[in-house]
């Protein structure tokens, strides 16, 4: 035993394999950790209620050996007051907590979250709970969420929105109520949900949304994208414009289709690739020819250096986010507001009520989880290029009704289901 001291700390050398302590003579309990690396750690050892406790203090360099020292008084001290250092440490890391260093862990979870969900978590840390963001959970009340909640619900984030925004209202409040109901499970010094104080009652329900451009109305619409991406020479115009006409083709949801790679993309063999889709199961889809047609051109037209089918210097993420100078346009023309999740419910209302294609054979070619045995565990359901023909007959009923639209003389023929 010695006096650890600077000139004593910095003469230690490090041991074959393991590790040594030195112990200091002055301070019963307080040493100094060397192991094979040579890294230097100050600890202090005793018993709290008869079990041998050893805290690190720190490693040398980040703490002198006079900081390290007196440490060790107040940690030995509060060891023969029975108080594990351990504990105590973890009762103010926990209670100190953030809701953004919660979220962050949150969705740092290996293979848990898609990036539009961490996307939609971060949004409302810095919008819709942007004074608690930095502030510690415990700090949260059953006051605040309902608060929160209902100013959302009737007036909207910035308290003038006519008629609130009761959607937004539901989405933030499941993701403060999921955040910390992770922080219970992790002991984040919390042992209550205080978003539990929102009762049903309190909650709008919403209506789910129908809206889909109407069989009566896609041909002038069709007839609307087709002249204004005739007419357009703005790469970003002729981009917005494919990427409309490509959700209607394929049913993809905007997400999917605004992150597609080229890598990703087979025009010879006439399929596109989804490595991460809502379900999570890989799927390759078809391609109508009308859509590889468009792709070609894309392909011209986009840098071959470019990694997205739909780029954007505009964005962060250097692809498409929503094109939404397009919808009002696209809404009038349709009769109703459309979004592109609307365009999406058409492709799927086109063929299953329109065609008559097989539910079974839209759900798979929409990515929807197959719910039946047979579908599940049976049959392929990643590999879908044998449904070419189905999205095949949905452009080529896109296009009919189009020429109908357009006054050319064309008579729709009676469908038969396929398959």
């Amino acid at each position: 035993m010695a006096k650890l001291t600077k000139s004593y700390i910095d003469k230690v050398t490090a041991p074959p394999k393991d590790y040594v302590m030195h112990w200091d003579d002055a301070l019963r309990g307080y040493g100094l950790r060397v192991n094979a690396k040579g890294r230097k750690s100050f600890v202090a050892l005793s018993r709290v209620t008869r079990k041998l406790v050893c805290f690190t203090i720190g490693p040398y360099g980040e703490w002198t050996e006079h900081e390290a020292r007196e440490r060790a008084r107040k940690v030995l001290q509060q060891m023969r007051e029975g108080v594990n250092p351990h504990a105590a440490k973890r009762k103010v890391e926990t209670e100190n907590v953030t809701l953004r260093q919660l979220a962050d862990e949150y969705c740092a979870r290996p293979g848990k979250m898609k990036a539009s969900s961490i996307s939609q978590i971060d949004r409302h840390m810095k919008t819709t709970f942007k004074d608690k963001e930095h502030r510690p959970i415990t700090e949260i009340t059953e006051g605040y969420c309902i608060e929160r909640y209902e100013r959302l619900r009737d007036h909207g984030l910035h308290g003038d929105r006519k008629g609130g925004a009761p959607g937004q209202a539901n989405q933030s409040h499941a993701i403060l109520k999921a955040l910390l109901n992770f922080a219970i499970r992790k002991r984040k010094g919390i042992d209550k949900n205080p978003c539990d104080a929102v009762t049903h009652d309190d909650r709008i329900t919403l209506k789910p949304r129908t809206a889909y451009i109407k069989p009566a109305k896609i041909g002038a619409v069709w007839n609307w994208l087709t002249d204004r991406r005739a007419n357009a020479y703005l790469q970003l115009d002729m981009g917005r414009l494919d990427l409309v006409r490509f959700l209607l083709w394929t049913g993809c949801r905007l997400g999917e289709a605004t992150e597609l790679e080229w890598s990703n993309v087979n025009l010879d063999e006439g399929w596109f690739f989804l490595a991460d889709p809502k379900n999570r199961n890989p799927i390759w889809l078809p391609l109508s020819t009308q859509a590889i047609d468009m792709l070609k051109v894309r392909r011209l037209e986009v840098p071959k250096n470019v990694q997205w089918v739909f780029p954007s210097d505009r964005s962060k993420s250097g692809h498409m986010e929503d094109p939404r100078d397009l919808w009002p346009h696209i809404s009038t023309l349709a009769g109703e507001k459309i979004s592109a999740h609307d365009l999406r419910r058409s492709f799927t209302n086109y063929g299953f009520m329109e065609l008559n294609i097989d539910y079974h054979k839209v759900e798979l070619l929409t990515g929807h989880r197959p719910t039946s045995v047979t579908l599940r565990h049976y049959t392929e359901t990643s590999r879908l290029e044998r449904l070419q023909p189905e999205v095949q007959k949905i452009a080529d009923w896109i296009e009919a009704k189009a020429s109908i639209a357009a006054g050319k003389n064309v008579v729709e023929l009676p469908t038969r289901k396929i398959g």
